[in-house]
């Protein structure tokens, strides 16, 4: 642990944050149905457990009910930085989210596909085609006997 509390293994990015318009079909796509790439990156992120129908449907209903649906969305960019080990903070998560959605929404799409996802698929199907993704998950030191 580094002095400040953090590890020293996070990594970073595999895209810049301001990376949007690199990748015009995912960042057209996070613009015109933020919900769509907000319920994929959901979908994969909780393992299946929650369809990106579902979770698409809840940033809808956040969207319409405060206009700031980053407050759903910022704690599923902290849930993919612990996953991943990724560089950044909670508080950082959710200015990008709350300042800047649609760059957030594109470059955690893209983060994922670069780790070898078919983000269109759901998690399921990409369970099925790498064996791999269905491992158990890591288990975080805490409290013992």
């Amino acid at each position: 642990m580094h002095s400040s509390g953090k590890p020293h293994d996070e990594a970073p990015w595999s895209v810049g944050f301001c990376d949007c318009f690199s990748d015009m079909k995912t960042c057209c796509m996070a613009c015109l149905c933020p919900c769509i790439a907000f319920g994929r990156i959901s979908e994969i992120l909780d393992k299946g457990s929650t369809s990106c129908g579902a979770s698409g449907a809840r940033y809808i209903l956040i969207m319409c009910i405060t206009g700031f649906p980053g407050l759903y969305s910022c704690f599923y960019r902290s849930k993919l930085r612990k996953q991943y080990r990724l560089k950044g903070g909670c508080c950082g998560d959710c200015m990008r989210h709350l300042y800047c959605e649609l760059c957030a929404l594109t470059q955690e799409y893209r983060e994922l596909q670069n780790r070898g996802l078919d983000m269109s698929i759901g998690w399921h199907a990409n369970v099925e085609k790498n064996q791999g993704l269905a491992m158990a998950p890591v288990v975080e030191k805490g409290m013992s006997k």
